[in-house]
């Protein structure tokens, strides 16, 4: 391509704003030991992603904006892994009961705080997450996670086909390397999502407090 992605992706019309509705819920995406502990084969060095998205996370609960977190539980031997662990057998980390798979060291959910277990890249693939967020009215999601380039894309994408407006957060989500990071979130602010950075989201969410 001669001219340059920018100049050729504004000719088509991609990266069209999108404006946050007024009934947000914040999607706390696989965030667990696995990315974190440095002997993991997932260890991407996430940590400033985490921080990021505990302290939107603050700001949703001061806000009274529902919390929501993702884990991968799959049964030993993968059985329910599918198709998803053939080709990505790392997945092991997340059999259930595996050190691996539990909740990061300063990330313990609270009383009032929905986890959804699923087996696959998509929060909504195979899991009631769109009819409770339907039931409580929620029109946007706030996006954060691990990785930018695996599931936070994935969920992304199915937040729109869901009808629900995906505002991802970019300092809160995280991969094991800039590139993929950079490229998924450059894709997802052209064609699914507003990609927004933590100031932002934080304004957002304050505003909507009461």
């Amino acid at each position: 391509m001669s001219e340059h992605l920018d100049v050729n992706y504004a000719r088509a019309g991609y990266h069209h704003k999108l404006a946050p509705g007024r009934r947000p819920a914040l999607l706390m995406i696989d965030f667990c030991e696995a990315y974190f502990e440095p002997s993991s084969p997932l260890y991407a060095g996430v940590d400033a992603a985490l921080a990021s998205a505990l302290r939107l996370r603050a700001a949703a609960r001061a806000a009274r904006i529902p919390v929501i977190l993702t884990q991968v539980v799959v049964t030993p031997g993968g059985f329910d892994g599918g198709i998803f662990r053939r080709k990505a057998p790392v997945t092991a980390c997340f059999e259930r009961g595996h050190p691996l798979g539990a909740f990061p060291k300063g990330l313990t959910p609270e009383p009032d705080e929905l986890i959804v277990t699923k087996q696959y890249p998509s929060a909504f693939f195979g899991t009631s997450l769109a009819s409770t967020l339907t039931a409580a009215g929620v029109d946007t999601v706030v996006l954060t996670g691990l990785t930018t380039s695996g599931c936070v894309r994935a969920t992304c994408v199915d937040t729109m086909s869901h009808g629900f407006i995906p505002l991802v957060v970019r300092d809160a989500c995280g991969d094991r390397a800039a590139g993929p990071h950079e490229a998924n979130l450059y894709d997802m602010s052209a064609k699914y999502a507003e990609v927004v950075d933590e100031a932002f989201a934080i304004n957002y969410l304050a505003g909507l407090a009461g």
